[in-house]
């Protein structure tokens, strides 16, 4: 994919109130550290992850959501009028149906001929969101959209500390463990077509790729499970060890696909901001694909992987912090369940 014509005017965010540390959790463990002789300090040592943000117990999702998308339009200078298309695409949602999109246009006061909608794709739904956004303004049928995300990790984290002092095995903690970096956050991305009457900077979205290895479905779950009779319990496994070995050959194949038949991707990368799953992850595709780890800018450490919102509100904290400078050429790279990988390069 390429384009001449899309560009991000603004990445906005509303960052979850409770920090949550690593040791905390373990604290709550203990029972299953002590059987189990595993050391303190396992987690962090383990993923890099010191701490990770949750929302208050009964937060609703599109109220995060909402708040990064008001932040995000006050941003771009886009008018209300002029969004075509507002996208939810965040793992967590409130509904089977209506699309939690739906809550988010009527707050914000979007709606007649406009298209509404969520879009599921793991950790990497954003950027299937830009990408989504990105052909609609290409293609010549909006001038502007939204991307619009909130995670939430509590819940699933809390049930997953009670299945594993419910079962205090190595195996339940090997399959868990990568529940435990859950993080909590929002995030809000406004693309244009560069035409709209508006102060605000923007950064030009070059062109994308998108490759897939679905024969890996099975190695991260996150969904219900029967409990009994018509009781269902929330779950979510994760053979972390699969999804990093076939991770990062999935990012090296989608690499080599970009260098050969999009070299102008890859012919100068300055800075890049990864998926946020932690460090072993990120060293591990930025040295597969040959990246120096100093163009990288982090947060997994003290945000943890907060899914959909990792990579924007990452780039939003980047900006903030000086580490882009203009005319730099950024990619955004991803690795999500599925398995999917994306990379999108951005003139910024």
């Amino acid at each position: 994919m390429k384009y001449s014509r899309v560009f991000v005017n603004s990445i906005a965010y509303e960052m979850a109130p409770n920090a949550v540390t690593s040791a905390h959790l373990e604290e709550r463990l203990s029972p299953l550290y002590k059987k189990l002789h595993i050391p303190f300090g396992q987690l962090k040592s383990l993923t890099g992850i010191e701490e990770r943000r949750w929302w208050d117990e009964g937060f609703r999702l599109t109220d995060g959501a909402i708040a990064a998308a008001e932040k995000a339009i006050v941003d771009s200078g886009v008018n209300i009028s002029d969004i075509g298309a507002v996208v939810y695409t965040g793992v967590c949602r409130e509904n089977f149906e209506p699309s939690t999109a739906c809550r988010i246009a009527d707050k914000l006061g979007i709606g007649g001929m406009v298209t509404v909608h969520d879009i599921s794709n793991a950790c990497l739904g954003t950027l299937s969101g830009v990408l989504d956004i990105a052909n609609r303004i290409e293609l010549g049928q909006i001038k502007a959209g939204l991307v619009v995300s909130c995670e939430s990790a509590r819940d699933i984290v809390e049930t997953t500390i009670e299945t594993m002092l419910q079962d205090p095995s190595m195996a339940c903690y090997a399959r868990s463990i990568a529940t435990l970096t859950g993080g909590s956050g929002a995030a809000a991305i406004v693309l244009t077509d560069g035409t709209l009457d508006i102060a605000a900077e923007s950064h030009q979205l070059l062109g994308g790729v998108c490759a897939s290895a679905p024969e890996h479905h099975a190695i991260c779950h996150w969904g219900l499970r029967s409990a009994g009779g018509r009781l269902y319990k929330e779950v979510m496994e994760t053979d972390a060890v699969a999804v990093l070995r076939h991770g990062v050959d999935l990012a090296l194949a989608t690499w080599d696909y970009i260098v050969s038949e999009y070299s102008w991707m890859v012919d100068r990368v300055d800075k890049v901001i990864c998926h946020q799953v932690g460090e072993s992850n990120q060293r591990s595709v930025l040295k597969a694909i040959g990246l120096a780890p100093e163009i990288s800018y982090s947060t997994y450490r003290y945000l943890g992987n907060m899914g959909t919102v990792s990579v924007p509100i990452t780039a939003a904290l980047a900006a903030e912090d000086n580490f882009f400078n203009k005319g730099d050429r950024v990619g955004f790279l991803g690795i999500g369940s599925g398995l999917s990988c994306m990379m999108l390069s951005l003139l910024w």
